[in-house]
């Protein structure tokens, strides 16, 4: 006999087989019991949560030999159903016969009696597939079929069906099926196949299956055939490239104790072992989300993530707060995966941001109480005065150069009180001789690296950035004027970022911005403008929000594991010509 695939071999073969749609198996019984038979019906749900098999199962049960709603598996009707060859079931791909013609030849069909058994059975897997001009040929049968007709459709995506199909039916949503029903059955299929198994190794197929039986039974196959005899929680992880429980608690906790240099060690020897970030940034959430409803609750039985000795073990290095604010910092990272090509710099900078958190909370206030004792006379109790300590200020030199929209999460230092600036003598426009600035063309780019030592020889021109900023506001006065009116609003719409002796880097809110201000036929002019305020020549180069976020954390990194490049050994490559 042929190999059988599991879900295949295990597929329910009676309602009282089904795991995890007790409602709707439920509703299809009792309508078969009181004979309140509809012509049309909608199965929808996740892919792999019984939508085909519940169809079949309907049909048998009005076709069973023994009486209807009886699922015999023994008589003619049963047996055919279930090898797929009964003439009055007749299941379609929408994906395949998606058309009009296709709709009509069924229409046609339609109106034949059954050959076999009580009711003609169309079951239409994923309908949402089918053509407007289909569905519109649908409609009428699907409103009056024959009396002993019955149509089944199946979808994953029932928003793409027409409403007036959707109106002609009576639907039943499925759902995720849960993770202990998953696992009971899990158990049973694998004391039937007689393979020894660790209970662990079934923990994870089912958080790999994500509600989906018919993936929980594919997923378990494949691990068979991988380890052979027995299940084993380590072939699971090997084979699907996930990490453990314990390395994912390892990696909290260095996250936790700032160890910059031990959690990208850690997150190398994921990625070495073929670990999915967008999975692993979910693995984390999930057990973080457990450990604050284990912090709040002290039930063992609401957490499924981790056990309790895990949260226990846990919790002695990271709080409720903590957890709280490290959720937050994963959750950003999630809905931002799907913006960004290259996921694991995203990653790798929430894991800095999250070994950050405790640098960026302002520091506790402490108090001194002192009393005052008259020189003449006893000491006598006075009010105590207290006397806040100033917060240490933020770790030169990089905090300082950074504009105040880089980043919300970083600490932005209050600039001391400074007296009125004289004025500044206003921008010599005769010096610009063009001054046309276009929306596309061809642009400059820098490296990476490049930038990182342009920041590196920045660290030494704060106070000329500085000066630079004060006369920027200059430009605001140019914005209206009819020759170099376009020019002013783009700088002005910039901020200076970081200065060195050949490189201006500017920071733009917008990235169409930034793209403007890179393009070269714009260079001149904006190199001629920046000459004016600065006193000198220097290659422009614009950034945006989202880049100057990226240096400054690689930046910040770096000078952490004392890897930046010393200024003497720079030697910056600019585009030709400039």
């Amino acid at each position: 006999m042929a190999y059988r695939a599991l879900y295949n071999k295990y597929r329910p073969q009676t309602f009282e087989e089904v795991v995890g749609q007790a409602g709707i198996v439920r509703t299809l019984e009792n309508a078969i019991k009181t004979g309140k038979i509809a012509h049309a019906y909608l199965f929808s749900g996740p892919r792999g949560t019984g939508k085909t098999t519940m169809a079949r199962l309907f049909a048998k049960a009005l076709n069973c030999e023994h009486g209807i709603g009886e699922q015999c598996n023994d008589c003619s009707n049963c047996r055919a159903i279930t090898e797929g060859n009964h003439p009055d079931v007749i299941e379609i791909d929408a994906a395949s016969n998606n058309g009009v013609d296709q709709v009509r030849d069924l229409i046609d069909k339609v109106r034949y009696a059954p050959i076999k058994g009580r009711f003609k059975v169309y079951i239409i897997d994923e309908v949402h597939m089918m053509s407007q001009g289909a569905f519109n040929a649908l409609l009428k049968t699907l409103e009056e079929p024959p009396e002993q007709v019955i149509f089944i459709l199946a979808t994953t995506e029932p928003y793409k069906i027409l409403p007036t199909i959707l109106s002609r039916c009576q639907r039943f949503d499925f759902s995720k099926i849960d993770d202990l029903d998953l696992k009971n059955r899990l158990f049973k299929v694998l004391e039937e196949e007689g393979v020894d198994f660790e209970e662990k190794a079934v923990d994870e197929i089912v958080a790999l299956s994500d509600g989906g039986m018919r993936d929980a039974l594919s997923i378990l196959e494949q691990v068979l055939a991988y380890s052979g005899t027995k299940l084993e929680q380590a072939d699971v992880l090997t084979l699907f490239g996930l990490a453990s429980n314990a390395q994912k608690i390892d990696l909290l906790k260095l996250v936790k104790a700032g160890d910059v240099s031990g959690v990208l060690s850690k997150l190398e020897e994921f990625l070495a072992g073929g670990i999915d970030i967008k999975r692993l940034n979910s693995n984390l959430l999930d057990i973080l989300k457990d450990l604050l409803i284990y912090q709040k609750t002290g039930d063992a039985w609401l957490i499924s993530a981790i056990d309790e000795e895990e949260a226990n073990e846990l919790s002695e290095t990271i709080d409720s707060r903590a957890a709280s604010k490290m959720i937050a910092v994963l959750l950003k990272a999630q809905s931002e995966f799907r913006n960004v090509n290259n996921v694991r710099s995203l990653f790798e900078l929430t894991l800095l941001q999250l070994c950050s958190l405790e640098e960026t909370e302002p520091a506790a206030q402490q108090v001194v109480v002192q009393a005052a004792p008259s020189p003449r006379q006893a000491p006598v109790q006075t009010q105590p005065q207290v006397q806040p300590v100033p917060a240490p200020k933020p770790a030169a030199p990089t905090a300082a150069d950074v504009p105040q929209f880089v980043s919300e999460q970083m600490p932005k230092p209050q600039p001391k009180p400074e007296p009125e600036p004289e004025p500044e003598p206003s921008v010599d426009i005769s010096q610009i001789e063009k001054a046309d600035i276009i929306n596309e063309g061809d642009s400059y780019s820098l490296e990476d690296q490049q930038v990182i030592n342009i920041l590196v020889l920045g660290k030494d021109n704060r106070d000329e950035r500085r000066e630079l900023t004060k006369r920027w506001k200059q430009i605001e006065d140019l914005k209206g004027h009819p020759v170099v009116g376009n020019l002013a609003t783009l700088l002005s719409d910039g901020h200076p970022f970081c200065l060195c002796k050949e490189v201006l880097l500017l920071t733009y809110n917008f990235t169409r911005l930034k793209n403007k201000a890179n393009i070269k036929s714009n260079q001149p002019a904006i190199a001629k403008m920046v000459e004016q305020l600065l006193g000198r020549k220097v290659f422009v180069y614009a950034l945006d929000r989202l880049d100057c976020n990226k240096y400054y954390m690689t930046f910040s990194n770096l000078e952490q594991l004392n890897k930046l490049p010393h200024k003497n050994d720079i030697e910056l490559k600019l585009p030709k010509g400039e």
